[in-house]
């Protein structure tokens, strides 16, 4: 699966990786020669016009590849002063800083220094990372360079790849500086993990191509279920049932042609839901669903009865509480949603995205696959997969049902919680990519480039 995966490091992760390198401590001078090398090298392609540079450099070993860099540069014929003030008539910035070793909030006087950096004219090249995100979680405790261009070694850091962090990082470029690979606990999921999905084979029918049952759509929310439907179907589920309040039954029909319905009323609606379900292999429930007592009572109840795996998504995701069941589990919030299952604000799970994913997952004993640009997909025990494929013209109404029903179809394909979620937000951010246009995005757009996405 070393494919499917790229390592992203956290501090502790980066420094073992630096410790492991033959000859350690003392090879230290050769590794930050090739890093500040490399700052120089990737400073001059980014930047061919620029002839003066001012590298910004810390105390530790980040300043340390600055002033390589800086040594580097000036070997190259152009200006590169060490400076910490003045940042007026130079053409680039050198952030160096704090490296992988910085956690919190800056001091004063760097704080200071960091503005400067930032209201200079100059373009930004980070060292490693910018400085004040955090390697190991991407959080921001206060002042934060705002880079156009990271160069960060060996391999991308947590941080880098995590909001807020990545949203101060720029372009990322990764230098090698001759370090081995190793295993880390966060990953970032590649489009090679689609490989993993099961297509439907010769021997296939249409039940064991993958069978979805979908559980909302409320009259005046009926599309959200119909959207989450069809979206099963496209991620090449063979079979789906969507079953929706009775008063939405025939909206439903006129909307959504290839699954079946089943209309149910709230006297009997875990009876004839539990029925549709006797051949599913995967339960989506809460696109259009609706709120209240009644709601909760029924998200639950067939939570506990049906033993499949499920997605809870949308309004499912309102007041939920945890609920012990023998299949796989996946919760789809987000930053709001996830919020309000935490009993945090919004704010708090924005700036701490990863700590509120696996907060999330040990306290329902789930799946949690916190939508945003950098979809985490944390797992129970503490394992976290960054999917990161997906535009921005994702953020428009309807888009997380349609995720939903993709996460349903691999499911019910039989892939693990953890790869259904992460396969599902890749499948989901590509067919985003392959649309012929970007701005005014609509859900229904992805639901025909779904198979495209899942073949590219």
């Amino acid at each position: 699966m070393a494919e499917h995966y790229e390592p992203l490091y956290s501090a502790a992760e980066m420094r073992a990786a630096e410790e492991r390198y033959p000859g350690y401590p003392d090879t230290i001078p050769e590794l930050m020669e090739r890093a500040g090398g490399a700052v120089a090298r990737e400073a001059m392609l980014a930047y061919p016009a620029a002839t003066r540079f001012a590298c910004v450099c810390g105390g530790g070993s980040n300043g340390g590849d600055g002033r390589l860099a800086a040594r580097m540069l000036r070997d190259a014929g152009h200006v590169a002063d060490e400076v910490d003030d003045g940042l007026d008539g130079y053409d680039v910035v050198v952030d160096a800083l704090f490296g992988t070793g910085f956690h919190g909030a800056p001091r004063p006087d760097a704080s200071a220094i960091v503005e400067r950096i930032n209201d200079s004219r100059a373009a930004v090249v980070s060292v490693d990372l910018p400085s004040g995100v955090d390697a190991s979680t991407g959080e921001i405790a206060g002042a934060v360079v705002d880079a156009d261009l990271t160069v960060t070694f060996h391999a991308q850091k947590v941080g880098l790849a995590v909001a807020p962090g990545r949203f101060h990082a720029g372009r990322v470029v990764v230098a090698d500086i001759g370090l081995a690979t190793s295993e880390t606990e966060s990953t970032r999921a590649t489009p090679a993990l689609l490989d993993v999905v099961p297509r439907r084979g010769a021997g296939d029918t249409k039940y064991s191509a993958g069978s979805v049952l979908v559980v909302g759509g409320q009259p005046g929310m009926t599309s959200a279920a119909c959207l989450t439907a069809m979206a099963s179907l496209r991620a090449d589920a063979g079979y789906v049932t969507l079953a929706v309040p009775a008063a939405a039954l025939a909206t439903a029909e006129a909307i959504a042609l290839e699954p079946v319905k089943v209309g149910w009323e709230e006297s009997d609606a875990v009876e004839t839901i539990a029925a549709a379900a006797e051949r599913a292999g995967a339960l989506a429930i809460g696109p259009g669903l609706g709120r209240g007592p009644g709601r909760r009572e029924l998200v639950r109840a067939l939570l506990e009865r049906l033993d499949v795996p499920a997605v809870v998504d949308a309004d499912a995701l309102f007041g939920l509480e945890p609920v012990q069941r023998a299949a796989a589990t996946v919760l789809t919030p987000h930053a709001g949603e996830l919020a309000r299952l935490l009993d945090r604000d919004s704010t708090w799970v924005g700036e701490h995205r990863l700590a509120a994913a696996r907060a999330a997952a040990g306290r329902f004993g789930a799946t949690v696959l916190l939508k945003g640009q950098d979809t985490l997909v944390a797992s129970p025990g503490g394992a976290v997969v960054v999917c990161d494929l997906g535009p921005p013209a994702l953020a428009t109404a309807g888009t997380g049902d349609v995720l939903t029903g993709v996460v349903a179809a691999f499911l019910s394909k039989r892939l693990d919680a953890a790869t259904a979620a992460a396969a599902a937000a890749i499948a989901h951010g590509r067919a985003a990519t392959l649309a012929e246009h970007a701005a005014g995005l609509v859900a229904g757009d992805l639901l025909g480039l779904l198979p495209a996405a899942l073949e590219a």
